[in-house]
């Protein structure tokens, strides 16, 4: 006899089938073990090497803007930017015009391990994509576009 308060098989096998949620969250994670294992040997996970790219631009990035762009919490930023720091590859610094914000800052040594890891994501990348049918990277990507 089933409890009245059980989902119905049923139920859960058209979640596992169809909830969006769940599939991307798989396909993530399955990505992020790939990238991970790809970077594995320059001592970066993915999203380290995602938090890196970000702050690769000319001028140093605002926190808050880095936090919105990675859909982050200010907080889980922080906590992401501390290995980081002490490897002496990004630096956290005073905003120069407001002292209440900081800046992110990419040094010699983080730009010099980004352009190192650039060509294993452009391999690993190559690879993942070359799993998918042609267009369908981009419609994928369209698709993700839409949801963020």
């Amino acid at each position: 006899m089933s409890n009245p308060a059980d989902v119905p098989r049923e139920t859960a096998l058209h979640v596992r089938d169809q909830c969006l949620c769940l599939h991307a969250q798989r396909a993530a994670r399955t990505l992020a073990r790939r990238f991970d294992e790809a970077f594995r040997p320059l001592g970066l996970t993915n999203g380290q090497f995602s938090l890196m790219m970000a702050l690769s631009g000319p001028e140093p990035p605002p926190m808050g803007r880095i936090a919105r762009f990675l859909a982050m919490d200010r907080t889980t930023l922080t906590a992401a930017l501390k290995p980081l720091e002490r490897r002496g590859l990004v630096e956290v610094r005073p905003h120069p015009t407001d002292r209440r914000s900081r800046v992110l800052l990419l040094t010699r040594a983080g730009r010099a391990l980004l352009a190192r890891a650039v060509p294993i994501w452009c391999e690993t990348h190559r690879e993942v994509e070359s799993v998918l049918a042609q267009g369908e990277a981009d419609r994928l990507r369209a698709a993700l576009q839409l949801l963020s």
